[in-house]
């Protein structure tokens, strides 16, 4: 009953500021359908590679959303498509009013404020953090949002992740979905020392909050804090965990910069009440082992070159780097390392990334290796990735 008092109250409040605050700034009424379509030119060298099988296009995905504002209250909604893998899920869909100048509260599938925000990436392959649940990661909750001057302070409760997508029948599924955008812990198994252990866990009321200052017109230093925690359905029983992140951004000239660490904890337990050092994340249609605790370090630079020419707006070359120190004796870091460029062409972006990658799950033979106690001896496996998409 505690769970759903907190769930109702604020709903409560959020509807209560709607109805009685005062508005005072004017925004016109508008409808925008939008999407993208996009495809990938991969070439991989990876453990298993095969020169002629390892070099292929193929469609990485088509989506639409609806932007619009109507009486006050403002809609953004995105549904995408994975042909590849066999899966489509909602991105987010959420109802947000402006309360007034400074306030303004949202409401639905949302980007959780953690980190840097939006992106702590600047390459199409995103940071190490995003397959953690740590970057442009969106839950199901409510949030409230204050900007005044240079600061910014943003408050969310979130009951869960976001709804689970569509899978085919044969696939590996479960109550919480391995079908979605956001990575999120799946109930299934996990690993207490050493030993494969049932979980039936999943994310379960997690409050988040993060202030942003700009203490100069081109750095911002943020900080963040989530407590959240970690239900076990065969147990009735939750156990709560804390996780933080810094960061900087700076903007000089064409230059930007992002840096940031995250400390964190999944507290989770095993069904049979044991402490979880591994768990399962599940996103895009499959899930694989994380370790349950650990830092995370992150740093990207960019440089923004205009062009305008015909065919080309602009052009910006950058280096992301970004390492998981899993906090577990026996356990060995992943890393990972992407330069590459960005490249604007009127309504078509192409990123062109380079991306390589130690103990990572996507950059590997064996799908879903790496994040979890990793391996000593694990190769630097690279990929040359070629996405392009037409926006509109």
């Amino acid at each position: 009953m505690f769970k759903i008092r907190i769930y109702i109250t604020y709903f409560l409040v959020f509807c209560a500021s709607v109805l009685y605050a005062k508005n005072d700034s004017i925004k016109k009424d508008f409808f925008k359908l939008g999407g993208a379509v996009r495809f990938n030119a991969v070439m991989e060298n990876y453990e298993s590679s095969n020169n002629n099988l390892d070099t292929y296009v193929r469609m990485d995905t088509w989506l639409l959303s609806v932007e619009a504002h109507q009486k006050g209250f403002d809609l953004s909604f995105q549904y995408r498509f994975y042909p590849e893998f066999k899966t489509h899920f909602l991105h987010h869909a959420s109802i947000g009013y402006q309360i007034d100048n400074n306030w303004y509260a949202k409401l639905g599938v949302f980007q959780k404020p953690f980190g840097i925000g939006d992106f702590a990436s600047h390459s199409w392959w995103f940071q190490v953090p995003y397959y953690l649940g740590w970057e442009d990661t969106y839950n199901t909750g409510i949030g409230f949002f204050y900007i005044r001057h240079k600061l910014r302070v943003e408050a969310a409760y979130f009951r869960q992740a976001a709804p689970r997508g569509s899978v085919p029948s044969n696939a590996d599924d479960n109550s919480v979905g391995n079908g979605r955008y956001s990575y999120a812990i799946v109930p299934t198994y996990g690993y207490s020392n050493g030993e494969k252990v049932d979980a039936y866990i999943r994310e379960l009321d997690q409050f988040n909050g993060r202030i942003r200052y700009q203490i100069l017109p081109e750095v911002e230093l943020g900080l963040s804090a989530e407590m959240g925690s970690i239900y076990n359905e065969t147990l009735n029983k939750r156990n709560w965990g804390f996780s933080w992140a810094a960061h900087t951004l700076i903007n000089y000239n064409r230059w930007n910069f992002k840096g940031e660490v995250i400390g964190y904890n999944y507290n989770a337990q095993s069904d049979n009440n044991q402490r979880l050092d591994i768990v399962q994340m599940g996103a895009y249609g499959s899930s694989y082992d994380v370790a349950a605790k650990g830092m995370i370090y992150v740093a990207g630079i960019s440089y923004s070159i205009p062009v305008n020419r015909r065919l080309i707006s602009s052009i910006q070359p950058y280096i992301d780097y970004s390492v998981v120190h899993k906090r577990k004796a026996g356990f060995h870091d992943t890393q990972q390392f992407v330069p590459g460029m960005l490249i604007a062409s009127g309504p078509i972006y192409t990123y062109v990334d380079y991306a390589l990658g130690k103990n990572h799950p996507w950059l590997t033979s064996d799908f879903g290796e790496g994040l979890g106690k990793g391996t000593a001896d694990a190769r630097w496996n690279s990929r040359l990735n070629i996405n392009i998409g037409y926006y509109f």
